[in-house]
């Protein structure tokens, strides 16, 4: 079965098909991310596609821009759109929350997610009580 995963270090994304390390100034990236470790984080098959479909730089990467960039451009949307009080990082909120009800267990979410201790994928986790009662039954 083919692995496919993102190496994620210090806000920089790089796609990655089957496992390779990930390049920063024609070195290998991390650890310095920021806990110090690299991360590699499992894709969906529509991820990967979705990725997979789009334009390389001549580098190789997917694309070549700052996380910081991708908040700012996230807010002006937001706000294009009229949408208060809603920052890129609270859609990690919402995913951790997602990948719970989808019945992705703790240890497989934090894989994903990056949490380390169950306290702080507890604080991440968002769970609707409807969604609960639901699927007691």
């Amino acid at each position: 079965m083919q692995e496919d995963f993102f190496d994620v270090w210090h806000g920089e994304v790089g796609l990655q098909s089957y496992i390779r390390p990930l390049m920063q100034n024609d070195k290998p990236a991390g650890p310095d991310s920021k806990t110090g470790d690299p991360r590699r984080v499992p894709l969906s098959s529509r991820a990967l596609a979705v990725l997979d479909a789009l334009p390389r730089r001549m580098d190789g990467e997917v694309w070549g821009v700052r996380a910081d960039s991708i908040t700012q451009a996230f807010a002006r949307a937001c706000h294009r759109a009229g949408i208060e009080d809603l920052r890129f990082h609270d859609l990690r909120h919402e995913a951790t929350s997602r990948f719970f009800e989808k019945g992705l267990n703790p240890m497989q979410v934090a894989a994903i997610t990056g949490h380390k201790t169950l306290q702080m994928l507890k604080r991440y986790t968002h769970l609707r009580a409807e969604d609960l009662a639901k699927m007691l039954g």
